[in-house]
């Protein structure tokens, strides 16, 4: 596999704090690969710097091309797509609304409807409630829609920030089955933060697991998930 995402010497600030010390990790293309940790580890601040979000020093590079210096916007017309916690649908928009804007910064409009489409043959859900207000969705449907909202962009590679909050194990389950399905099928590498690790790692293909802003473990998610220290401390046993 070619390297997609290469990230060296990451450190970010959020005004004189640091909250990344020196973050080194790659994503092949077409891998999925998650981010563990504890709450306040850097996880969510990680994506935040890929997106350029946080104020940051050290190299990133997105298929052999700097990402520094660039604006958020930049980044996304790249082909980078993020997800952030909390889902940030537009409540008072329909769920087609919300989909048709997830397209706005394509360059390509003819196909905008077979994208639409497609989007609800992953989220059948989506289809039947196309003319509600995302406001009124469940939490599930809502974290469905932020991701085929992302989708819209066509994007290379999706950022997920804690896709599982605040949802119920059967909706969470479903959506990570959905989401190797578009790592699969569409050839969509995903880069994902997540507290369910047991989850995480049934379907990613590496793990990086992160403390106080610094990699201390990485491997294949099979070697992390038969990891002692990792068993106790993320996946409780």
């Amino acid at each position: 596999m070619t390297a997609m995402l290469n990230v060296k010497d990451l450190r970010a600030y959020y005004g004189q704090v640091q909250a990344l010390h020196g973050m080194e990790f790659a994503l092949d293309e077409g891998s999925m690969v998650t981010l563990l940790g504890a709450n306040g580890a850097g996880k969510t601040t990680t994506l935040r710097a890929i997106c350029n979000m946080v104020r940051s020093t050290g190299t990133i590079e997105f298929e052999g091309k700097p990402l520094t210096g660039k604006t958020t916007e930049n980044v996304v017309r790249l082909g980078i797509a993020h997800v952030p916690q909390g889902r940030g649908t537009f409540t008072t928009l329909t769920v087609e609304e919300n989909l048709q804007l997830g397209a706005i910064s394509r360059s390509d409009t003819k196909n905008i409807p077979d994208d639409i489409e497609r989007m609800y043959n992953h989220f059948p859900v989506l289809k039947q409630r196309h003319t509600q207000q995302a406001g009124t969705l469940s939490g599930g449907e809502q974290q469905m829609l932020a991701v085929a909202r992302a989708l819209m962009l066509r994007p290379r590679l999706m950022l997920l920030d804690e896709p599982s909050f605040g949802l119920a194990p059967l909706i969470v389950r479903d959506l990570f089955k959905i989401l190797g399905k578009i790592n699969r099928e569409d050839k969509v590498s995903i880069l994902v933060v997540e507290q369910n690790a047991q989850l995480a790692l049934e379907i990613a293909d590496k793990a990086y697991v992160i403390e106080t802003g610094r990699i201390v473990m990485s491997g294949t998610a099979d070697e992390i998930a038969n990891n002692e220290d990792v068993r106790k401390s993320y996946l409780g046993y």
